[in-house]
């Protein structure tokens, strides 16, 4: 299974796009960890050196699903500006997106199939009779291109090999566009509150959950109890 996550810092001041960085080494770190392959598809800089404004992951792994509901959704860090150290804001919030697995048409000319047929429109008697013109159908994705340009049938089954390239490039850039725009649109849709995950501080530790301690409760009871059985 392959997955694909976009860290962004959204529409976030420079401060954001230090935690994107940050953020990105340790989703990268603990994918490797889990054997997920992760591999970086895309990386936009930001506006100073060490800092990233975008970034997209490429995963592959059984757990693959998985990892990705653990990171998906806001990412908060709290701490000190990098930037502006007087500045009294000490929360600062990300988004970690999944998108669609943009998969680009692989083309081999031997799926490609073509066949003969009779040219249309004006051309005197070989547009008639003779069976000139191509058509060119790439069989896996159904595409398909017609040439009759000319009168030889080998030009056109020529022209209808670049012209059924030149469509499938054009599916591809197509593709690939759309999910630019996907991209473009978790820019806006980064939400505060109910982090995913929390860090925190410069060393960009995850805080210790606060884990409530039963010892002197425990102790407690068994004081109570014995003065029961008294």
């Amino acid at each position: 299974m392959t997955k694909i996550l976009q860290i962004t810092a959204g529409r976030g001041p420079e401060e954001c796009t230090w935690v994107v960085a940050q953020v990105l080494k340790i989703l990268l770190d603990e994918a490797q960890q889990k054997g997920l392959n992760p591999v970086v598809l895309h990386r936009e800089p930001g506006n100073h050196n060490g800092t990233v404004l975008s970034a997209s992951v490429i995963l592959e792994g059984e757990t693959v699903q998985e990892f990705v509901d653990s990171w998906k959704g806001t990412i908060q860090w709290i701490g000190q500006s990098q930037f502006r150290k007087l500045h009294k804001r000490k929360n600062w919030f990300i988004g970690i997106f999944e998108l669609e697995d943009f998969q680009p048409v692989i083309y081999n000319e031997k799926d490609f199939e073509f066949q003969a047929m009779r040219s249309s429109g004006s051309g005197g008697q070989n547009v008639n009779k003779v069976n000139t013109a191509v058509r060119a159908i790439h069989k896996p994705t159904g595409i398909a291109v017609v040439a009759m340009d000319s009168r030889s049938q080998h030009q056109n089954k020529k022209l209808a090999t670049e012209r059924l390239l030149a469509k499938l490039n054009e599916e591809n850039l197509k593709g690939i566009q759309e999910q630019m725009e996907s991209e473009w649109n978790n820019q806006t849709e980064i939400k505060r509150g109910n982090p995913t995950r929390t860090f925190k501080g410069s060393d960009f530790k995850k805080p210790k959950k606060e884990e409530k301690n039963y010892k002197s409760e425990r102790q407690k009871l068994k004081r109570d109890l014995g003065k029961d059985l008294e």
